[in-house]
């Protein structure tokens, strides 16, 4: 097949041929899916003029994570929901899934605007309506807003490295397929050329990038992944390796792989752990993939999704994903029948240190313990004490039980827990208007939004009061029923 001119993806049309043969494949059906789709209304005052779904598995439990899904361009919510596979895994693994959805208002074939500083920044467009649905959906289903993570295809992932950069603090793991390093472009003329071939820069440079859209911010930061086809001609496969150098220099952990292997669908995974031996980074080259999200449709445990266009057939992308960010119970999300472990409590903290206790569960030959999503150690016993921890920062943790194979059951109901020392909390009560002038909050279209946080504060005016309280350095969230939050 003749390769087709390369455009940006800002202005992508939607009759675009791929090099690797996309085309308008036959759909093939996805495993059905046994939760709720739907759109959600009221999530703030929504600068980016986006839409917001989510689907919701039957019985999701309080404390559960949250995934954000964005689309590609000319691509919809619903298309992501039905080709993504990302529903299977919510119903397994119990998380809900926020699906953004741009429209052609905003541009004319429905790609996010990863490339236009007006609207991908921290607090700015884009960016700010999708962390204005992550406040939503922890509203709503009561999850656990240290396990927040956030991916996206093409146009959506580079928005999805924009918002990695832009709020770490709400971030905890990201996954960028067939996409962009973050702030590659800041123009839509620029775009075309990021998409294209190297920009040349060197690992410092791109880290340089992220450290600069939120200053003043030290970590911890996302754990990422990185998904790239080289047979893209729309996104050049170097895009990968920059999105590689970018966030391993962001983890201070440089370029050279910690492991390399062979996955299905001609897949190499290479890896680059942190200094606690757990993997940071991850970079998934899929040889002689075109441009578009990785599946591989069927109903084994590490199969998902449908084939179509913009969804192409080679592994299972969302799997790997939530395997990478400690989603998946085990198994592709089986587990291992043990039942979740019941009493996890915070014993004891200190600057860099926590210490946690559990009950026994019948059965168990060990225990796995996860940080933030992440496996971080265990043991056989029911208690465990995490280190190499940053001061004054808040963590969450699960455990689950593991059979004697080694396979995990449910997890547990998290708990949070915060490192001694710090930054040290202080409250400011005024109103809406005095809270924007002394830089502690922000307004957009008549409302009022807490700096960092970005939670809704209501008219932008001198007559509603709120306590703000801050908890790191620029970083404000509601106390109005008291100081701490």
């Amino acid at each position: 097949m003749p390769v087709r001119p390369r455009r940006p993806l800002a202005v992508l049309t939607a009759a675009l041929a791929l090099a690797a043969g996309l085309g308008t494949a036959a759909t093939s059906p996805a495993a059905a899916a046994t939760g709720t789709f739907q759109q959600v209304s009221g999530f703030g005052s929504n600068p980016g003029n986006l839409a917001m779904y989510s689907y919701v598995p039957a019985g999701l439990p309080a404390g559960a994570p949250v995934v954000v899904a964005l689309h590609g361009c000319t691509q919809t919510a619903a298309d992501y929901d039905n080709g993504s596979g990302w529903p299977k895994f919510a119903d397994l693994d119990k998380f809900a899934v926020v699906f953004p959805q741009t429209s052609s208002a905003n541009n004319s074939l429905e790609c996010f605007s990863w490339f236009d500083a007006g609207k991908d920044t921290r607090g700015r467009g884009e960016a700010a309506s999708v962390v204005q649905m992550v406040a939503k959906a922890e509203s709503l289903y009561g999850s656990d807003p240290h396990r927040v993570f956030v991916t996206g295809l093409s146009a959506g992932g580079g928005l999805t490295a924009d918002l990695l950069a832009d709020y770490p603090d709400v971030f905890a793991g990201g996954a960028v397929d067939s996409g962009l390093p973050a702030q590659c472009a800041t123009s839509q003329s620029a775009a075309s050329g990021c998409q294209g071939g190297s920009q040349n820069l060197t690992p410092a440079q791109w880290g340089d990038k992220v450290r600069g859209s939120d200053p003043g911010y030290g970590g911890p930061w996302p754990r990422v992944a990185v998904f790239q086809g080289t047979g893209d001609h729309t996104v050049q496969p170097v895009n990968g390796t920059e999105l590689r150098d970018q966030w391993t220099d962001v983890w201070g952990i440089g370029q050279t792989p910690s492991s390399t292997r062979s996955l299905p669908g001609s897949t190499t995974l290479t890896t680059y752990d942190d200094s606690a031996g757990n993997p940071a980074v991850e970079l998934y080259s899929i040889s002689g993939m075109g441009h578009g999200l990785a599946v591989d449709p069927g109903s084994g445990p590490d199969q998902c999704g449908s084939t179509g266009a913009y969804f192409l057939a080679s592994i299972c992308s969302s799997y790997y994903t939530a395997q990478f960010w400690g989603l998946a119970s085990g198994g592709g999300g089986t587990g291992g029948g043990l039942p979740a472990p019941t009493g996890l409590t915070v014993t004891g903290t200190t600057g860099s240190t926590v210490s946690l206790s559990w009950s026994a569960v019948g059965g168990a030959a060990s225990y796995d313990v996860f940080r933030d999503g992440s496996r971080v150690g265990g043991g056989t016993g029911t208690g465990y004490t995490d280190t190499g921890l940053t001061a004054g920062t808040a963590y969450s943790y699960t455990v689950a039980a593991a059979d004697s194979a080694g396979t995990d059951g449910a997890r547990s109901a998290a708990v949070g827990a915060t490192t001694a020392g710090g930054y040290q909390p202080t409250c400011y009560t005024t109103d809406n208007y005095d809270q924007t002038v002394a830089g502690r909050a922000f307004q957009s279209g008549g409302f009022t939004y807490a700096a960092g946080s970005g939670r809704n504060m209501g008219l932008w005016n001198v007559f509603t009061v709120h306590t703000l309280e801050e908890t790191a350095a620029g970083y404000y969230v509601l106390a109005d029923s008291g100081c701490p939050a």
